[in-house]
């Protein structure tokens, strides 16, 4: 792996070696690798998460060196550069018509893909269900047992390589019509009720304390979230902006299908 790191890092700087046998092996291996999940963009570190940026270069370099091609799907027809997943059924997973998933996304076995998308460079853990007209974003990672409602999009990131990917960890409910971008990690078991829009800037604020607590680009684990607005001044007088409050928690002590409707209930949380 480390000479495959070599390469693709040399013909990141020196792009005239896209032509050479062993840059394209390279970066061909590490789709290879992203496909069967056997290589993440990021990976947990703990608490953490490390970017892998030599693989975001290796999947930005992928583009360059294929040709536009049509690929034919029963009667479905496409035209593109990057070929579809296939072999679903060894995989364990579920896909039903019209989901797509690029080549060099993993999806874990037990994944079930609504009529939904999935983009290269991705990486969907088990259990997972991704619902209709959800989209996961290039080099996002989804962790196990999360559920995708309706409509969410998950945003994907290319570039800047230093960029952390969306992340959202492990038993994470996402309400419909989410959006989730610009490298927001959501932490495990949190629920985001329906329409929140959480981007790098978003102020994220608890205020179910006496005083509010805020974060930005960072959801901490089991909270409940709902969109919520802020007033702000501008030179043409005040208004409201978008944000999102943390209103509770779901419960840790109890089963988690439980602790997920008793927190839908108890907070009135649309999804």
């Amino acid at each position: 792996m480390t000479d495959i790191q070599r390469i693709i890092e040399t013909a990141w700087e020196n792009r005239s070696l896209l032509t050479s046998e062993e840059t394209l092996a390279a970066i061909e291996e590490v789709i290879n690798l992203l496909d069967k999940g056997k290589l993440r963009v990021a990976e947990p570190v703990g608490d953490t998460w490390k970017v892998n940026e030599w693989v975001k270069k290796a999947v930005i370099l992928y583009f360059p060196i294929r040709s536009m091609e049509t690929i034919e799907a029963g009667p479905l027809e496409f035209h593109d550069k990057i070929p579809l997943k296939r072999n679903y059924k060894e995989l364990g997973v579920r896909v039903v018509p019209h989901a797509v998933a690029r080549y060099g996304a993993y999806l874990a076995s037990g994944v079930i893909m609504m009529p939904s998308y999935v983009n290269i460079g991705a990486y969907v853990d088990s259990g997972t269900m991704v619902d209709t007209w959800a989209t996961v974003g290039s080099c996002a990672q989804i962790g196990k047992e999360v559920h995708l409602s309706g409509g969410v999009g998950i945003g994907g990131v290319l570039e800047p390589v230093q960029a952390s990917p969306v992340i959202i960890e492990d038993g994470c409910f996402i309400g419909s019509r989410c959006i989730v971008v610009e490298g927001v990690r959501v932490g495990k078991e949190a629920v985001l009720g329906a329409n929140v829009v959480l981007t790098a800037s978003t102020r994220i604020i608890d205020v179910t304390g006496s005083t509010p607590v805020e974060y930005r680009g960072y959801v901490p684990p089991r909270s409940v979230v709902i969109p919520g607005s802020m007033p702000k001044q501008f030179a043409a007088g005040t208004y409201h902006v978008p944000c999102a409050l943390i209103i509770g928690q779901r419960k840790p002590s109890t089963d988690l299908k439980t602790s997920l409707n008793d927190a839908l209930r108890e907070y009135n949380v649309a999804v």
